[in-house]
């Protein structure tokens, strides 16, 4: 008896140890993603730092009829399309609101982070998420973002 008793614990102490391990991971996904928020929302150069070079990036286009198209595209061009609307975001003090935020684990130190999204001027709220990695230095970054829009320019990207 004491003999199961004490495997019963040993099981106990480990389970309780992994799943504050992952609960850990998940608290620092998160502490990462409301990082990029408050960089992205004050127009940081640190944003560009935050995604994996080879990081799938998805533009979730919703046309007028609710109809969806995804735009994909690369790191570089991503960050490059965002540094030359920068500029124009921050004369108007455009900022994005994220709600119903929710870290999801994917194994592996990798953690997918749903959320809604409100552009500042704006009622709707849109879908995105972001799957983020921690890498074998320490260093979180974006490997997929999904981010839905409305605005129909980016359809001309579309494949």
């Amino acid at each position: 008896m004491k003999k199961i008793l004490s495997i019963v614990s040993l099981f106990a102490i480990l389970f309780s140890v992994g799943i504050k391990a992952i609960a850990d991971g998940a608290q620092d996904a998160l502490n990462f993603f409301n990082n990029y928020v408050k960089a992205a929302n004050s127009y940081s150069t640190e944003v560009g730092t935050m995604y994996s070079p080879s990081a799938k990036i998805i533009r979730q286009v919703v046309k007028p009829d609710g109809t969806l198209v995804n735009v994909t595209t690369d790191t570089a061009t991503y960050l490059k399309q965002m540094r030359l609307g920068q500029a124009g975001a921050k004369l108007r003090g455009y900022k994005n609101t994220y709600t119903n935020i929710n870290v999801t684990s994917l194994g592996n130190d990798t953690y997918k982070v749903s959320s809604l999204r409100q552009p500042s001027g704006e009622t709707y709220k849109l879908k995105t998420y972001m799957i983020v990695k921690k890498q074998p230095n320490g260093k979180w970054l974006i490997t997929e973002e999904m981010m839905q829009t409305k605005v129909q320019t980016f359809l001309k990207y579309a494949k």
